[in-house]
């Protein structure tokens, strides 16, 4: 198997970048995550995110509001347990 290639000085750490591109991700996205890691405590970058309200604590209103911005079709009509399963479908 050839040696892999240097991904190049904009990546910041290069042990991330091979451990996520071996994992199956993209350049792109293993540079990214490589990036994020180098610039904070790597316990920190898997606890970015997550601060969304669960689908089940939404009100009617707001699962629609979620559903015309993913582009659902139909949701006008759905039921809140409908929407909850389009939304978590998509």
């Amino acid at each position: 198997m050839p040696a892999r290639k240097d991904p190049g000085p904009s990546v910041k750490d290069k042990d991330v970048y091979e451990a996520v591109r071996k994992d199956g991700a993209s350049k792109e996205k293993a540079a990214r995550i490589a990036n994020a890691a180098a610039g904070t405590s790597r316990s920190a970058v898997s606890r970015k995110g997550g601060a969304g309200q669960d689908y089940d604590d939404r009100t009617v209103a707001e699962l629609r509001k979620r559903a015309a911005e993913v582009g659902i079709e139909g949701r006008s009509r759905m039921t809140k347990s409908q929407l909850v399963a389009a939304l978590r479908n998509h």
